[in-house]
């Protein structure tokens, strides 16, 4: 009797997840070039409200100035290249350098030179600009000064998120922080497939329909959605939507009468290590027990899957295989990896 033989297709191989080299052009080809959730427009509310952030090693400012318009810029002097700013947020006049004192506006534009007779300094009178763009509330920066509008690159995205009029009306109200021994990629290869939810999540598995659990595949993202079991026909109609925006931004939307979101940011931090940023938005700094118990819930989720990364990055550095094998259903991680090919330019 004949046998079939299934055609195998290969995943990224494994040296892509804990050599240094690849870990040092991503941040050149991807994390320098795209469009990157930096934070939100609840944290720069006020005029002279700032916040600091950091990706591919590069250290960045994003501020309200006096015309009320959202900047960011590198957090770096143009004197000596001291960073400027320390502090994680607040709220300034001026920022200062405490090198030489060096001052500046809240657009990053020289204030005062105390050791220079004048401004005038040419390109070294500002703070290197970022591109920077603002949608739902969100900001977004790219470090690639010939950076194309988001729209370009994100365009069926945001016509699909759209839809969702709430999402103005959101502001910031929780913030975690955790740092993951593994590789960044192995953080969205999990998210990106839910083959092991009913194994590792038991309690998103009971919440969740597993037979009708959907992952769509778009330009530049991915949707995944499945209705509530516990909901009415009626309100399963307004199911949650979990986004994967490349190249590392999850973003969790729940609509209906209190709708609310949340972001996850998987920032690289060495090839066996990543920071995953976890923010929650509501309509109001108070939270309701039904929304501490859905943190509670995506918390407890989040938990289980550090559990699984964390192990699964021991194996990549072994000789027991090359590569991987991607299953029938795991065609949005095959997507994943295609784009990053696409701009690593790599085998």
């Amino acid at each position: 009797m004949a046998t079939t033989t299934h055609t195998l297709e290969y995943t990224l191989p494994y040296k892509n997840y804990v050599d240094p080299r690849v870990f040092e052009n991503e941040k050149k080809e991807i994390f320098q070039k795209s469009w990157i959730l930096a934070g939100h427009t609840s944290q720069v509310e006020n005029i002279g409200d700032f916040f600091t952030f950091d990706i591919a090693d590069q250290p960045l400012i994003i501020s309200r100035d006096r015309n009320n318009e959202i900047n960011a810029f590198y957090n770096i002097c143009p004197h000596r290249g001291s960073k400027v700013e320390k502090s994680e947020s607040g709220n300034k006049r001026v920022f200062m350098c405490q090198y030489h004192g060096w001052t500046f506006q809240l657009d990053g534009k020289l204030n005062k030179a105390p050791n220079f007779p004048t401004n005038e300094l040419g390109k070294h009178s500002c703070m290197t600009k970022v591109s920077l763009e603002i949608f739902k509330g969100m900001i977004f920066i790219n470090l690639d000064p010939e950076a194309k509008p988001m729209k370009e690159t994100y365009g069926e995205l945001m016509e699909n998120m759209g839809k969702y009029d709430f999402l103005d009306s959101l502001k910031k109200v929780r913030v975690t922080t955790r740092v993951i021994d593994a590789n960044w990629k192995a953080v969205v290869d999990n998210y990106l497939e839910c083959d092991h939810c009913k194994i590792a999540h038991p309690e998103f598995a009971k919440t969740f329909d597993m037979k009708n659990y959907f992952i769509d595949l778009h330009d530049n993202f991915s949707c995944q959605y499945s209705k509530m079991t516990s909901k009415s026909d009626e309100e399963r109609e307004e199911h949650a939507n979990f986004y994967w925006v490349w190249p590392n931004l999850m973003v969790s939307i729940y609509p209906g009468e209190d709708g609310n979101m949340t972001t996850s940011q998987i920032i690289p931090l060495a090839p066996d290590k990543s920071l995953a940023i976890y923010s929650y938005y509501f309509k109001s700094d108070e939270i309701s027990e039904e929304q501490e118990e859905l943190i509670r819930f995506v918390d407890q989720v989040r938990l289980e899957d550090f559990d699984l990364v964390e192990f699964l990055q021991k194996g990549f550095d072994t000789q027991a295989f090359e590569h991987g094998i991607y299953s029938p259903t795991e065609y949005a991680i095959k997507y994943f990896h295609q784009r990053y090919i696409e701009e690593m330019k790599v085998d």
